[in-house]
């Protein structure tokens, strides 16, 4: 199936003429630089590539809070680079109110990405003021528990099946020398632990209420306590993780140090690259096992404005090749992640892929946090998570407060 689906690729190129009218380099900026991330990488640039013109990698290594600032810097201070990744949401939202990012109206409606990319919210993303402005490459899902089989297995109890079962096992897995919950030291990896708790656990009217209205009620009673209490639980069970990067924290799982780790669907890229196998060598719990819902975040690629024609034309070559169904197939199978057309076939998924697709066919989805919080309060929930994750003395009672004082400044 995978020969077909690249076959399909170098077949989809022919009909792309502006890449061979006008073929030129473009530099593409991202941020991933893990193992499962550069083979999905691989991908893109393979089906850029076969358009006849040349994908020129700008890795940035380390997070997107990491790379953000220096992709940004470039932008406004006028070295643009051809194509860069951010998330879905508002992260380029100050850049496209600023006049600095092409406009693809034109080829979203030639392509007819409103009839295909599947949730619509997707799309809405990368709209404003009835403009569209990006390419949605995926879908990836912060709201899941991936777990070692084997250190189960070595702590002699049965492998979670929820979020209390896994709670449960803590001692017992410490009791074996294996560090309960893998979390690594990047804030964006606590900030994003936080509100998987709070989807999960809290159910998605009170994620909404909490997030999208900004219900001061919901932010500072006993429902949020509750969510506080479990990250407490997962503060005391990440101790002694001892990494900094998000793939090292995967590692620990794969590897059998730890017991479980609270990551997006990405994690699925590290797992294959290691030969193991879903169901067997890992499992994975969406929503905790509590609530199996997802968010719709994920990423996507905008466009700076060039004034170089033929770079112009090729940003249009990649924004249609990303959205081909065949390249859809081909990086989101490494990737991890689901595509975002919802007309491509995903067969060859793996058991957990199949959970996400299930669940995002049933409609079970509900905006990231990305979409409905602005870059600056999701920086600051960041640092208050980060503090919270590595603090001894900051109580849940404090950690709740902070939260709520930090969502009432939201615009």
């Amino acid at each position: 199936m995978m020969t077909r689906f690249r076959a399909a690729i170098l077949a989809a190129s022919v009909v792309l003429p502006l890449g061979a009218a006008h073929a030129t380099d473009l530099e593409v900026t991202h941020w991933w630089t893990s193992g499962g991330e550069a083979a999905a990488v691989a991908e893109l640039a393979k089906a850029f590539d076969a358009t006849g013109n040349k994908w020129v990698d700008g890795a940035i290594a380390g997070s997107g809070g990491t790379a953000r600032p220096i992709m940004i810097s470039r932008i406004t201070g006028g070295d643009p680079m051809g194509a860069t990744q951010f998330n879905h949401g508002r992260q380029a939202e100050e850049l496209v109110q600023a006049g600095l990012m092409r406009d693809l109206t034109d080829v979203a409606t030639a392509e007819k990405w409103k009839e295909v990319i599947r949730p619509a919210s997707l799309l809405d993303a990368c709209t404003i003021d009835g403009k569209i402005y990006c390419a949605p490459v995926n879908i990836h899902s912060w709201q899941w528990l991936w777990l070692s089989n084997a250190a189960f297995k070595t702590a002699g109890v049965e492998v979670p099946k929820t979020w209390d079962e896994f709670v449960a096992a803590g001692p017992a897995l410490e009791k074996a020398g294996i560090v309960p919950l893998a979390l690594g030291g990047q804030a964006w990896q606590s900030a994003g632990l936080f509100d998987v708790l709070l989807l999960s656990l809290g159910g998605k009217d009170f994620y909404l209420k909490a997030y999208g209205d900004k219900d001061e009620a919901a932010l500072t009673g006993p429902d949020m306590a509750k969510i506080f209490k479990a990250a407490d639980d997962a503060r005391r069970m990440a101790k002694g993780s001892n990494v900094q990067d998000w793939n090292q924290a995967t590692n620990l799982v794969i590897t059998g140090k730890a017991g479980g780790q609270i990551m997006g669907d990405w994690a699925q890229g590290e797992f294959q690259i290691a030969n193991q196998k879903a169901g067997t060598d890992y499992s994975c719990l969406p929503g905790l096992g509590v609530n199996a819902m997802i968010s719709t975040g994920g990423d996507a690629f905008y466009f700076p404005l060039l004034k170089d024609e033929a770079k112009a034309e090729a940003q249009s070559v990649l924004a249609k090749t990303i959205l081909d169904p065949a390249t859809q197939v081909a990086f989101n199978l490494k990737k991890g992640s689901l595509p975002v057309r919802g007309d491509v076939d995903m067969s060859a998924t793996n058991d957990c892929m199949k959970k996400g697709i299930d669940i995002l066919a049933k409609g079970n989805v509900v905006k990231s946090a990305d979409e409905l919080l602005s870059a600056d309060i999701q920086k600051q929930k960041e640092d208050l998570f980060s503090e919270f994750f590595s603090s001894t003395t900051m109580t849940p009672e404090d950690g709740q407060k902070r939260l709520a004082s930090i969502i009432a400044s939201a615009e």
